[in-house]
């Protein structure tokens, strides 16, 4: 599930795995635990969310690693808010080959910057302060052209409106995901 700050990318996944009774596996709640845990890559990955930059891909990679490990990934999941490089894109292949996972979708909640601002004010994370949300989506902005054009160049890419209601934008994932 690919998507900018507040584009409902969480939403969707919920709802996503919730239908299909898999897990989420979200990069910003892997950040979170980590964070909260105080362990050496927690606080390593900490210096980077409270500045508004991106995790480095290795350590993200590490991060991924370890969750997708874990017991309840064996039968499926969502992932949400990885990969946000087209590097993370292309490590991200090479270790779910190497754990004989594959990804059937990827799905780009596309929304304006506005809608990104006002929904993700709105929740009251740590990382949505409005300077380091501007941050977020800008370095989101220059690093999606190369994962979508990634993901489309693996045919399966696929752009939804993030705009519309969260009942309208599940009903147009499912629809597309079934007829490919």
């Amino acid at each position: 599930m690919l998507g900018g700050p507040g584009s409902g990318k969480g939403t969707q996944a919920l709802k996503i795995a919730q239908d299909l009774d898999i897990t989420i596996i979200s990069t910003g709640n892997i950040l979170r635990s980590a964070i909260i845990s105080d362990d050496d890559l927690g606080k390593k990955a900490k210096e980077y969310v409270e500045k508004g930059e991106l995790v480095p891909d290795r350590m993200m990679i590490e991060f991924m690693r370890k969750r997708l490990l874990q017991d309840d990934a064996a039968k499926g999941w969502v992932l949400e808010g990885y990969p946000r490089t087209a590097f993370q894109a292309e490590e991200l292949d090479f270790l779910l080959d190497d754990l004989d996972q594959k990804i059937n979708y990827a799905i780009y909640l596309n929304v304006s910057e506005e809608t990104m601002i006002q929904r993700s004010l709105s929740r009251g994370n740590i990382d949505d302060k409005l300077d380091i949300l501007q941050k977020r989506i800008e370095l989101f902005k220059q690093r999606t052209t190369p994962i979508l054009e990634y993901y489309e160049y693996k045919h399966n890419l696929i752009t939804v409106s993030g705009e519309n209601s969260i009942e309208q934008i599940e009903q147009e994932i499912f629809n597309k995901t079934k007829t490919i």
